[in-house]
C-alpha cells in the first residue's frame, strides 16, 4: 500500500511516515499543500493524510481536487478542529475519514488500513500460495505452518508477489509498490530484499528470477 502524509508539523509528519513504515506501507512525505498537489498529480497512492490547515494550498483544497479530479485515491483528513460541524464539513468536501489532533497512533494506523482495504477491495486479505500465508491486515506470514519473522520490506514485496499470482513483477513495479519515492532506483535494494526473504523462506524455493524481465512467485 503506497500512502501520502502531507502535514507542516515536519515531527508529526516524519513521526507517522515512519511509523505507517513499520507496517510495509511506501509512504511519501511532504510538508505544505502545494506540494501534496503536486504528488498526486503524478503518483497513485492508496491512501493521502492530508492535515487541513497547511501552508500554500490546504488540505481541503487538496481534497476538493482529488475528488473532482476522479482519483481512486482515499482520503484521511487531520485537523485541530474536532467541533460536529468541522467533521461534516471535512467530510462534505470528500473526504472518506477525519481524525482530530491529538491522535493515538495505533487508531490512525487502523484508519489508514481500513481505507487502503477500501481502495483494494478486489485484494484478498488473506493471500496463500505454495504453502505461504500472508494475513495483511494482522501483518503475519507463515509458509507450512512456520511462522516467518520478516522486515517490513520483505512483507511487502511478498504481499507483491503474492498478489501478482504467479505472473512476473519487475522491479520497477516492487519499486513503485514496496518503496517510497526517495528511493534510488539504481540501488540494488530490491535485489537484497529478495535474496533475504528467499533466505527465509527456505526449500523448495519459490522466488524465481526472469532474467532482464524480473521475479515470480511460484513452486
Amino acid at each position: 500500500m503506497r500512502v501520502l502524509v502531507a502535514d507542516d508539523e515536519r515531527v508529526l509528519a516524519d513521526t507517522v511516515a515512519d511509523g505507517l513504515r513499520d507496517f510495509a506501507m511506501a509512504v511519501d512525505v511532504v510538508y505544505e499543500g502545494n506540494a501534496a498537489r503536486e504528488r498526486v498529480s503524478v503518483n497513485r497512492y492508496d491512501v493521502a493524510v492530508l492535515d487541513r490547515d497547511m501552508p500554500g494550498a490546504t488540505g481541503d483544497e487538496v481534497c476538493r481536487e482529488m475528488i473532482a479530479a476522479g482519483l481512486d485515491t482515499r482520503v484521511l483528513l487531520l485537523t485541530a478542529a474536532g467541533g460536529i460541524r468541522d467533521r461534516v464539513e471535512g467530510l462534505g468536501l470528500g473526504a472518506d475519514d477525519y481524525l482530530t489532533k491529538p491522535f493515538a497512533f495505533a487508531e490512525l494506523v487502523a484508519r489508514v488500513q481500513a481505507l487502503g482495504r477500501r481502495a483494494n477491495a478486489a485484494r484478498n486479505p488473506v493471500l496463500e500460495r505454495d504453502g505461504i500465508v500472508l494475513d495483511v491486515p494482522k501483518h503475519t506470514a507463515s509458509r507450512d505452518g512456520l511462522t516467518l519473522r520478516l522486515t517490513p520490506k520483505e512483507f511487502a514485496v511478498l504481499q507483491v508477489l503474492l498478489q501478482a499470482d504467479g505472473a512476473v513483477v519487475s522491479a520497477e513495479d516492487l519499486l513503485e509498490q514496496a518503496w517510497d519515492e526517495h528511493t534510488d532506483p539504481f540501488t540494488n535494494v530490491i535485489r537484497v530484499t529478495v535474496m533475504t526473504l528467499r533466505r527465509k523462506l527456505g526449500d523448495p524455493p519459490v522466488i524465481h528470477t526472469v532474467p532482464r524481465t524480473g521475479y515470480r512467485l511460484g513452486a
